[in-house]
C-alpha cells in the first residue's frame, strides 16, 4: 500500500534571522546528528569513478576501457537512484541504506577482484552493473532532513550552499585519498577503501533515525497517489542542467588522470582535481553566505553561463599551472549552478517527492559523468593528449542552451496545480 511522507513541524526550524547564515542553520536542532554521519557516508562517492579509471587503466592499459567500465558504474547508479530515492520517500531512508550499502560492499569488492585477475571487460561490466546501482544517495537524504527541519524557513539557501560545500570537501579529499592510495599503495587500494568507507559510513547514518522524515501509512483502504518528481517540468530541465555538470566531473577526472600520465607525474592528478573541487567548495562557501535579492531562475542562468565559458577553454592548456588555474574557475561556477538547482526543488516539488527530486538530479550528474568518461576516455586514447577536454565543453554548452530556453519552466506551479501521472488521472501536487 502507497504511503505518503509527513513533514515534522515547523518548530524545527531556527528562528528567522534578518540575514542567512551558517550559525543559525548549523544551532538548528538535531542537525549535526546527521550532518556528521552523512559526511562520512557519501565520501566514497566521491572516490569511486577515480578509483575505478585508476585500477582499470593500470588492468587494461586503456583509458578507453577504464572509462567504459567507470561508465557503465555511472550509468547504473543513474537508473536506479531515483528509484531508490522514491522508496526512501515511500518506507522510510533506514529501510533503503541497510541493504544498499551490504550489497555495495560485496559488489565493489567483486569488481576488484575481478579487474586484478585481468578478468574481460564484458565481466566488469557485470560487476560494475550492481556496483553502481547500489551506491547509497547520502546527500539526497541528508537534503531531504534539511528540508523536513527548514519547512517555510529561508535558510533553506544556506542549507543548500552547505550541502554543495560538503559535497565539494568529498570531492578534495576523495581524489586525493584514492590517488593517494593507488599510486603509493596499490591499484585496488581505492576501490577496496571506498567499498570499506560505504559501508561503515552508511551503516553510521541509518542509525539516525530521529531526523530522518516521517513515513506515515495510507489510512484505510485509501490509496495515496504519488506522482514521479519526474513528472514535474522543471526537475526535467534541471536535470539537463545536471547532466552538463557531469560532463564536467567525468571529462575532468578521465583527462586530469591522462594529463598527470602523460607528464609522468601520475600523483599530480589529485592535486589538480582537488584544486578544481577546491574552487567549487570556496564559491559554495560565499554563495551560502549571501542573502540574495535575485531570483533563483535568473541566478542559475548566470552561473551556468559562466561554467559553459570556463570548460570552453580547459583544452587549450598544456602545462600544470594553467590547467590548475582554469581548474579552479570551473570549480567556482560549479557551485552556484549547483546550490541554485538544489534550492528551486524546494518550490517545485511537494516534501514527500523531494529525495526523489534529488535523486534524480544526482542520477542526471552520474549520468552525464558516466558519458563524460566514455567520451573523454576514447578521446584521449584515439586524438591527441587533452582531447577529453572537449567532453566539459560540449556538455555544458548543450545543457546551456536546454535551460535558456525552458527556464520558464523553473518557476514554482500555483498552489493545488495538478501535474499528469498518466492516462485516465491526475494527482495533486501542492507546492510548500
Amino acid at each position: 500500500m502507497a504511503s505518503t511522507v509527513t513533514s515534522k513541524p515547523a518548530a524545527h526550524a531556527p528562528a528567522t534571522p534578518s540575514r542567512p547564515g551558517y550559525g543559525p542553520l548549523l544551532r538548528t536542532r538535531g542537525a549535526w546528528t546527521f550532518l556528521l554521519p552523512g559526511f562520512a557516508a557519501r565520501q566514497p562517492f566521491a572516490m569511486l569513478t577515480l578509483s575505478i579509471v585508476l585500477l582499470v587503466q593500470h588492468t587494461t592499459g586503456s583509458y578507453g576501457a577504464a572509462g567504459a567500465a567507470a561508465a557503465v558504474t555511472g550509468v547504473s547508479m543513474a537508473l536506479f537512484a531515483p528509484y531508490g530515492g522514491r522508496l526512501a520517500d515511500r518506507y522510510g531512508q533506514r529501510a533503503v541504506l541497510l541493504p544498499g550499502v551490504l550489497v555495495h560492499g560485496a559488489a565493489g569488492l567483486t569488481l576488484t577482484a575481478l579487474a586484478l585477475a585481468h578478468a574481460p571487460l564484458w565481466a566488469l561490466f557485470l560487476a560494475a552493473v550492481p556496483t553502481g546501482a547500489s551506491v547509497p544517495q547520502v546527500g539526497p537524504m541528508v537534503r531531504a532532513r534539511w528540508g523536513v527541519r527548514l519547512q517555510g524557513s529561508p535558510l533553506m539557501t544556506t542549507a543548500a550552499a552547505l550541502e554543495s560545500v560538503t559535497d565539494e570537501l568529498t570531492f578534495v579529499v576523495g581524489p586525493l585519498l584514492a590517488t593517494a592510495l593507488c599510486t603509493a599503495v596499490t591499484p585496488s587500494a581505492g576501490l577496496i577503501a571506498e567499498a570499506a568507507l560505504t559501508l561503515v559510513g552508511g551503516l553510521l547514518f541509518a542509525a539516525q533515525k530521529k531526523t530522518q522524515p516521517e513515513v506515515t501509512a495510507a489510512v484505510g483502504t485509501e490509496r495515496v497517489q504519488q506522482a514521479s518528481a519526474l513528472r514535474v517540468p522543471g526537475v526535467r530541465v534541471l536535470a539537463v542542467a545536471f547532466l552538463g555538470i557531469g560532463a564536467v566531473f567525468g571529462g575532468m577526472q578521465v583527462s586530469l588522470a591522462a594529463f598527470s600520465q602523460s607528464i609522468g607525474e601520475p600523483g599530480l592528478n589529485g592535486v589538480l582535481y582537488g584544486v578544481f573541487a577546491a574552487g567549487n567548495m570556496l564559491s559554495g562557501v560565499v554563495c551560502g553566505a549571501v542573502a540574495w535579492k535575485t531570483a533563483p531562475q535568473r541566478r542559475l542562468a548566470v552561473g551556468y553561463t559562466g561554467l559553459a565559458l570556463a570548460s570552453s577553454v580547459l583544452w587549450t592548456s598544456h602545462s600544470v599551472l594553467p590547467l590548475a588555474g582554469i581548474g579552479l574557475l570551473v570549480g567556482m561556477c560549479i557551485a552556484p549552478s549547483l546550490i541554485t538547482g538544489y534550492t528551486l526543488v524546494e518550490g517545485l516539488v511537494p516534501a514527500g517527492a523531494r529525495t526523489e527530486a534529488f535523486t534524480w538530479l544526482t542520477g542526471a550528474v552520474a549520468l552525464g559523468q558516466a558519458a563524460a568518461v566514455t567520451v573523454a576516455g576514447q578521446l584521449e586514447d584515439r586524438l591527441w593528449q587533452g582531447a577529453g577536454f572537449l567532453v566539459p565543453m560540449a556538455g555544458t554548452v548543450l545543457a546551456l542552451g536546454t535551460l535558456l530556453a525552458l527556464r520558464s519552466r523553473l518557476v514554482a506551479p500555483p498552489h493545488g496545480r495538478t501535474v499528469a501521472r498518466g492516462v485516465g488521472h491526475r494527482v495533486p501536487v501542492t507546492v510548500d
